[in-house]
């Protein structure tokens, strides 16, 4: 067998060199890219994850501002010119003047009779009591949607009450959130038996005044 040569001996006065480097470690290296592949993964997918439960969130609590809207079911459609003498006032729907009211603001009570024919119409109704401001009743007139009705109800519990036909939501006062909520949901007139009518062109009748077409 032959003998190993021994390699090139550095020239005189220079240091050895080096060793080479050790060859990488394949296992350390595949580790280090999956690492920085997950970190990218969490940096994208936890903001995403938490927008979506805020979203869910906000569309819980929206939903939760309307919990307290009571529902009035079997409801007559019947006309009649007689008086109603009806279970819960305002009146959220039940027999009616063959009349309706006509939309808009009114400083005094209007007549139930005529007004629950609006709400068969799809018109949201809002009623206050003596209580609120006059800058109050200016803020609901505000929000008064064009297919509605607005009048004092003094005999009424909650500060203002709105109602469309077979629904109906007690505020705390002009300012209440829930207004506009309630009429973002119902204010189309789908829970009305005629909701395409309209309250355009009816009576301008007061409880203490005769009819004014």
């Amino acid at each position: 067998m032959g003998e190993t040569l021994p390699g090139p001996a550095a020239p005189p006065g220079s240091e050895p060199l080096p060793p080479p480097p050790p060859p990488p470690n394949r296992a350390a290296l595949v580790l280090g890219v999956l690492g920085a592949v997950l970190v990218v993964i969490l940096a994208v997918s936890i903001p995403l994850v938490m927008g979506v439960w805020e979203e869910r969130s906000g569309e819980a609590s929206d939903s939760s501002d309307l919990a307290d809207v009571h529902s009035f079911g079997g409801l007559s459609t019947d006309h009649t010119e007689d008086d109603v003498d009806y279970e819960h006032t305002p009146p959220a729907g039940g027999p009616h003047d063959p009349q309706w009211l006509d939309c808009g603001p009114y400083d005094e009570p209007v007549r139930d009779e005529n007004t629950v024919h609006s709400l068969e119409h799809g018109t949201v109704w809002i009623t206050y009591t003596d209580e609120l401001s006059a800058d109050d009743v200016d803020m609901l007139e505000d929000a008064l949607p064009d297919e509605g009705i607005l009048s004092p109800y003094p005999s009424q519990d909650a500060p203002v009450i709105v109602t469309v036909w077979g629904r109906q939501l007690e505020l705390e006062g002009a300012d209440d959130q829930r207004l506009e909520r309630f009429i973002e949901e119902y204010g189309d007139g789908h829970t009305a038996p005629e909701p395409m009518a309209s309250c355009v062109g009816g009576v301008r009748e007061t409880a203490t005044e005769g009819l004014d077409v």
